[in-house]
Formats: C-alpha cells, structure tokens, sequence
C-alpha cells in the first residue's frame, strides 16, 4: 500500500497560494511590500483555503458520499465559522484594549486584524477548490 501524497500537500499548496495572493494584494493596497500584514485577517483567507482544498481533494478523488469527505466539511465548517466570528470579536476587543492603553507608556499594540470578512472567507474557499483541481489534475 503506498501513500498518496495529494493529501499532505495539498493544504500545504493551498497555504501558500493564498498567502501569496494575500500578500500580494496587500502590497497593491499598501503601495509597497506588506510583511507587516503578514497574518490573520485579509483576503484571501488562508484557513479557509486549507480546509476547503482537503474537502474539495476528498470530494475530487473520493465522492462526496465518502465518510471522510463529512469529516472535512465538517473541520471546514468550524475553522470558517472561527474565522468570521471568534476571530473577528478577538479583533474588536484588540481594538478597544489599544486604545484604552493609548495613554500608557509605550503601549504593547495588540493586533486587530484578526478575522475574515464572508467575501475574505469565499475567496479562500475558491483558492482551495482551484488548488485542489490542479492537483487533482496531476500538479
């Protein structure tokens, strides 16, 4: 029995293509190279890329009547779910801690970015079903 490597490397690619593309369009909007913006929040979203590319590879290869094509919507499902609830109020109360601290003595500013917004969370799920075919495909 070997093993298909499609399934480790998939989310992998998936990953990358969309940190690419995120840095990418935050250096347009910046108007010069992002790496500050290097991290969560933005578009395209990374986890949503990640797990849909899993999804939509089981989904390719398997059927969407596989047990293991559930699990991943599934783990997709909540990682989004995260991504455009939990996250983003972990960035509203970032945003209020830094400005109740604004008056301190340098102030640690926390980060708020942090959540997806749907149309951020839909990019990356496009990135993962497109990342996906082409493995799929043979890339």
């Amino acid at each position: 029995m070997t093993m298909d490597y499609a399934y480790a490397i998939t989310p992998f690619l998936a990953w990358l293509v969309a940190g690419v593309l995120k840095f990418a369009i935050n250096s347009v909007k910046a108007r010069r190279p992002a790496f500050g913006l290097i991290g969560y929040g933005g578009l395209p979203s990374n986890h949503s890329a990640i797990v849909s590319s899993m999804a939509a590879l089981i989904a390719f290869r398997e059927g969407i009547g596989h047990a293991a094509f559930g699990v991943a919507v599934t783990l997709a499902f909540i990682v989004m779910l995260d991504a455009s609830s939990l996250r983003r109020q972990v960035g509203r109360q970032a945003a209020t801690i830094n400005r109740l601290t604004e008056a301190t003595p340098e102030p640690a500013r926390l980060r708020e970015r942090m959540g997806h917004s749907l149309l951020e969370i839909i990019a990356g799920i496009a990135v993962g079903i497109i990342v996906a075919a082409l493995v799929n495909g043979g890339i």
